[in-house]
């Protein structure tokens, strides 16, 4: 069992198989040894690590992805297919969403970041830049001819 300490001070004790889903508490654990000290995680609050463990617990028995597996053709043809659980899981309020990202490249939960990544790349999918803003409450701060001449620039991006 291994005890993680999240930024706002809650404990969590998992089994070791499911904290090492994360590369980062793996070389922690690694570098530790075996004692009992909690593994303190900084940049995590207890409501987000509560959804990556749970994550974490539903895919303990799956091979953890390496640098190397990504460059077949088979997992580029795929690029936005997420896993009918995965879904599931991932569809919370953006700012969770957002926080399940930043927590799995911090933790080092390659998976994870790749659902959190396809979820945003389907929501911006087909979408106008308008579009895009609205729904991620992003401010233009282009001004009208800046904004045409990157519309000029990448014409040839129109489909």
């Amino acid at each position: 069992m291994v005890t993680l300490t999240t930024s706002d001070n809650e404990s969590f004790v998992v089994d070791k198989d499911v904290a090492e889903r994360s590369v980062l508490i793996k070389n922690m654990l690694e570098d530790v040894g075996e004692n009992d000290h909690p593994i303190p995680l900084p940049n995590v609050s207890a409501s987000v690590l509560k959804k990556v463990l749970e994550y974490c617990e539903h895919h303990r028995g799956e091979p953890i992805p390496t640098a190397d597996a990504d460059s077949s053709d088979d997992t580029r043809k795929r690029t936005t297919d997420i896993g009918e659980w995965d879904q599931r899981f991932i569809s919370v309020d953006q700012e969770m969403l957002f926080e399940i990202i930043l927590a799995a490249n911090y933790l080092d939960i390659k998976s994870l970041l790749d659902v959190g990544c396809k979820t945003v790349a389907n929501m911006i999918k087909g979408k106008t830049p308008e579009e895009i803003r609205k729904l991620f409450n992003i401010v233009n701060d282009f001004t009208p001819e800046e904004e045409a001449q990157i519309k000029k620039e990448n014409e040839w991006a129109e489909g």
